[in-house]
């Protein structure tokens, strides 16, 4: 669920991410909300009956409903299920979204690249169909899940592997002619030059002070590859070689017209930042930098909103993880996550700094009454 954020409290809005506490629940019964199907479920004590939070059935009153999260649990307590809605059956959406969670672990699992056509097979829809929810579901196109992965797998193996050579035949692809047509763009520089910890990259960088301090934005060829808030320049820059330390990085002031777009961005963050971005990481990385750039200014999301959204509701601590590895501050926006009791949790550039750009995009968003918070 997003949360609109204001100076000192939190008011619920659409809930489009998690359910995780009962008044979340309580509003998405409200709005009929299908995306809460599969979720939990609610029971009313005056009826005996439970339901599905998207069941066309009477709107009950609050204080006769009781939320379960599995059928099991309500039929326990002595609920019985209702006919119109079939709570303990599996939803054909559902169903699709296990299927899609398994091809995602078949594609992590297989040597060879998996085609379209057989993954959709796999999943028993239309090629079409399996493209469009796989994106609606994991945040990414499929072939872009394929890549995020071989990559991953390649950066392992040319960690491991005593040769380039050995690295990519063991990553899957069948030639390495195959494979250096692509190799930049999987890898974002050559593999000669990753096993040598990036000594051939070049980064360029400039710093300059906004309302929340010194922002740093470093970029390659590629696109923007840090975005770093920080105390002093010195300290930004001590990061910077920390996070590439044998690339070759100087000081330029010829792309100075993307830091003012970073920081006129701080100060009215609506939108999303369009600006082209270098960011390496594993399959499921980029799925949760994907999901929090979805995040509106002024709204707040939970670890297991994200996970939950992901289709994997088990994972909120990697996704405590992943943005805790996220190198590009506010423009993929780690700092709008927040912990299920609301605190604010960690931070790569300090809880105070999250909490001053969450109450600083609250105030600057539209008013809760006109704020949907949904992506």
């Amino acid at each position: 669920m997003l949360t609109k954020r204001m100076e000192g409290s939190e008011v619920s809005n659409s809930p489009v991410m998690g359910f995780s506490t009962d008044a979340r629940r309580w509003q998405a019964l409200l709005e009929r909300c299908s995306a809460a199907d599969g979720v939990f479920l609610y029971a009313v004590k005056t009826t005996g009956i439970y339901c599905r939070p998207g069941c066309s059935s009477r709107l009950p009153k609050a204080e006769n409903v009781t939320f379960f999260d599995t059928w099991i649990e309500a039929e326990k307590a002595g609920f019985r299920a209702c006919k119109r809605c079939q709570p303990k059956s599996v939803r054909p959406e559902q169903q699709q979204a296990d299927a899609i969670a398994q091809i995602c672990k078949l594609i992590e699992q297989s040597e060879e690249p998996i085609t379209l056509e057989a993954m959709a097979q796999a999943a028993g829809l239309s090629p079409y169909h399996f493209h469009r929810r796989f994106k609606q579901i994991i945040g990414i196109t499929p072939s872009a899940y394929v890549k995020a992965h071989r990559a991953q797998r390649l950066r392992h193996q040319l960690q491991e592997k005593s040769s380039v050579t050995q690295a990519i035949h063991e990553a899957g692809f069948q030639s390495s002619s195959s494979f250096y047509g692509i190799s930049t763009a999987l890898l974002g520089m050559t593999p000669t030059e990753y096993r040598r910890g990036a000594s051939q990259l070049r980064i360029r960088f400039t710093a300059k002070l906004s309302w929340l301090g010194w922002v740093l934005v470093a970029t390659t060829d590629r696109g923007i590859c840090a975005i770093f808030l920080g105390d002093s320049p010195e300290e930004l820059m001590a990061q910077l070689q920390q996070q590439f330390p044998r690339a070759d990085i100087q000081a330029d002031t010829s792309f100075e017209h993307w830091v003012d777009q970073v920081i006129d961005f701080i100060g009215a963050p609506q939108g999303s930042l369009e600006l082209p971005l270098d960011i390496q990481g594993t399959a499921f990385q980029q799925r949760v930098w994907q999901a929090l750039k979805s995040i509106p200014p002024g709204c707040t999301a939970t670890y297991s909103d994200i996970a939950s959204q992901l289709g994997s509701p088990k994972s909120a601590r990697a996704v405590a993880r992943a943005c805790a590895t996220n190198a590009i501050a506010v423009a993929i926006p780690c700092h709008r996550v927040v912990g299920r009791d609301g605190s604010l949790r960690g931070y790569r550039w300090g809880q105070s700094r999250k909490r001053a750009l969450l109450h600083y995009e609250a105030s600057q968003a539209a008013p809760v009454e006109n704020a949907s918070c949904q992506t």
